[in-house]
């Protein structure tokens, strides 16, 4: 019994040795800003005075700990220090316990990250030539059309010959899409957006899956 309390005297005085020595390579005038008002309050469940005299062991003489009090009544652990890491300490107390530890304060403080707004795709409307004799045609190329990234609607008119769609697609990569997976040749007979303002492609200026520029 002699040996065990000389054992955890000694490691008491380990433990001590080391926090002084952080301290002293710490920067006295330098700011805790985790920790600003030097005060530390833990809520983990106390239920005897063992729990509490575990407590104490564990947070005795740790990096920049200067008081412990036990509230065991609200089963709170104030921990006094201005130089303790309040993230540190709750972690310490939870890893030589076991025991679930909520960090009341200080809140931790988190760096909020701006993030970039990045522009929104703008919305097109493509009227496409695709020759279609029959309704199964059309939903054939109905579906065909939807499966490619970014398209919202497509709109098959049988009597034209003509299928317009709107979404965020790029033009000339639609007109690849439709050749590639359907195996239809489409041209672009119209581009613009959905206002109906800059206008890109007319009847006399037509390109086919290939690519290819057309003039009449």
């Amino acid at each position: 019994m002699a040996k065990r309390r000389s054992r955890n005297r000694r490691r008491q005085q380990r433990e001590q040795n080391n926090a002084a020595c952080d301290q002293h390579h710490q920067n006295p005038n330098e700011e805790n800003r985790n920790n600003p008002d030097g005060v530390i309050v833990l809520g983990t469940y106390i239920h005897c005075e063992g729990c509490g005299n575990q407590v104490l062991k564990c947070l005795r003489g740790f990096q920049g700990v200067e008081g412990i009090e036990i509230d065991d009544k609200n089963h709170k652990v104030i921990v006094k220090g201005k130089r303790a890491d309040p993230i540190k300490v709750s972690e310490r107390l939870r890893k030589k316990t076991g025991k679930h530890v909520e960090l009341i304060s200080p809140k931790p403080v988190i760096e909020e990250i701006k993030e970039e707004k990045k522009p929104e795709p703008q919305v097109i409307e493509v009227v496409l030539k695709i020759y279609l004799h029959c309704e199964g045609c059309a939903k054939d190329v109905k579906h065909c059309i939807h499966d490619m990234e970014g398209v919202q609607t497509v709109d098959p008119d049988m009597e034209k010959n003509l299928v317009t769609v709107k979404g965020t697609m790029d033009a000339q990569k639609l007109v690849e899409f439709v050749g590639r997976r359907g195996g239809r040749h489409a041209e672009i007979v119209k581009q613009s957006n959905p206002k109906g303002s800059n206008d890109r492609e007319s009847e006399g200026n037509k390109k086919d899956a290939r690519g290819v520029l057309r003039r009449p």
